[in-house]
């Protein structure tokens, strides 16, 4: 049954991915539209996170941002659909520019392995689908709460076969698999700003206010000295139209000190953020976890009428 719900699931996104650009767009900008009418759980976090990240932006300004990240977020999702259901040619076709190819390439023929940290920024999607056309990987991810949206993501991303490996983000045995795929010089891509279980993390400083970072980029780069390069796929322009980026990451971003190494990691990440806000993804709870005893409040919990 899980299998068949993915493929009717499936049957759904190329009904989406065959409509034109500018008919997608138009949905996508009425879903936004809906979202701030509802007060939607999209258009409540993205505000919330952009009081918190922008606390000196005006009320007016302010608004006009949360239009636009709603705006944008809506259309990454109509965007993806198309480019889970498109040939991965017709979709990389759509990136006009490109810089940093060379550090790329200059990791990959070193052979000591190469971390691929790629943010919440752009389309990721489009990003894996260039990294998979470039060489083998494996997609460290979070499988969804519900079977049928890992049986789903696995269907979308088939495509790219075997060069595209995911790891199930689940504890030591993702560790194990990862340190020996770079220590054999291999390729892995790593969303950075997802959030790691309780535990897992440092507390630190993310657009002012500590947020619970993940260790396990920093961790697996100081134990395999591989090298850590930033990527993501940003829009530009009205039309449909990426650049791809990468980027060095910070050596400190393998500081054998975890506080060193996800500060590092952070202010990386907030960097490719503030290039341009809308679009990154604010309708994500990314200070949901307080620190214990710090008495702070989970930002996102609404306040009685």
């Amino acid at each position: 049954m899980t299998r068949l719900v993915a493929g009717l699931l499936y049957l759904l996104a190329c009904a989406f991915g065959r409509l034109p650009w500018p008919v997608l767009y138009r949905i996508g900008d009425a879903l936004a539209w809906l979202w701030r009418r509802l007060d939607a759980r999209e258009s409540f976090v993205a505000r919330r996170n952009l009081e918190i990240a922008y606390p000196e932006l005006l009320p007016q300004q302010r608004d006009e941002w949360h239009r636009a990240v709603l705006r944008t977020t809506a259309r990454q999702f109509l965007e993806t659909l198309r480019f889970w259901t498109r040939t991965h040619a017709d979709n990389l076709a759509l990136i006009r520019e490109t810089s940093g190819v060379d550090l790329f390439d200059a990791a990959l023929a070193s052979g000591r392995g190469l971390i691929v940290a790629a943010p919440h920024y752009g389309n990721w999607e489009l990003l894996n689908q260039w990294l998979a056309s470039r060489t083998p990987i494996s997609v460290l991810y979070r499988p969804p709460d519900a079977a049928v949206g890992e049986a789903f993501l696995r269907r979308v991303r088939a495509d790219a076969g075997a060069q595209v490996t995911q790891v199930r983000a689940e504890g030591a045995s993702a560790v194990r698999q990862l340190l020996r795929l770079l220590k054999d010089g291999g390729v892995t891509g790593i969303l950075p700003d997802q959030q790691p279980k309780v535990g897992d993390g440092e507390y630190v400083p993310f657009f002012g206010m500590d947020a619970l970072t993940m260790t396990l980029l920093g961790r697996l780069a100081a134990r395999t000295n591989a090298t850590v390069l930033f990527a993501y796929c940003e829009r530009i322009g009205p039309e449909p139209a990426f650049a791809l980026r990468i980027e060095a990451a910070p050596e400190a971003i393998a500081d054998p000190d975890p506080r060193v190494a996800t500060t590092a990691l952070n202010a990386a990440v907030e960097r490719i953020a503030r290039r341009d806000p809308a679009q990154y993804q604010w309708t994500y709870k990314r200070w949901r976890w307080r620190p214990a005893g710090s008495g702070q409040p989970n930002p996102y919990e609404k306040t009685p009428a």
